[in-house]
């Protein structure tokens, strides 16, 4: 059974930083493109940023975070993080993890869900 587990999420004030982690199971988690998405309250489910599961481990980021946040992973610990700077109130959401075959920016490709965790950031 596959499971992700997300943690790293709180109460952040605007400028400050955050680095949540996904740890993976149950799955080759080197053979997986790692996301994370974000559900702000009230709106869609959006794309954040992906990182591929080859040995390049390309990267790809929705404008509104390049720059500030950065995708990393660690294949010998089936995790991947997202390090979030200069955080921005519109940066609240819950962030979701997420696995799948290829890292693109839609929901569908990707079969695998952790249950997200909170991050709040006051102006």
């Amino acid at each position: 059974q596959v499971q992700l587990v997300e943690s790293g999420g709180g109460l952040v004030q605007a400028g400050g930083s955050l680095r949540l982690s996904c740890a993976a199971s149950g799955l080759a988690f080197y053979q997986y493109a790692m996301a994370w998405f974000r559900q702000a309250p009230g709106k869609e489910r959006e794309f954040v940023t992906a990182q591929t599961s080859w040995s390049d481990s390309s990267t790809y980021y929705a404008d509104a975070v390049k720059g500030r946040f950065a995708i990393s992973r660690d294949n010998a610990k089936n995790t991947v993080y997202l390090q979030m700077n200069s955080l921005k109130p519109e940066d609240t959401a819950v962030y979701y993890c997420t696995a799948g075959l290829s890292p693109t920016v839609r929901e569908r490709d990707y079969p695998y869900w952790g249950h997200g965790t909170q991050v709040t950031v006051s102006s």
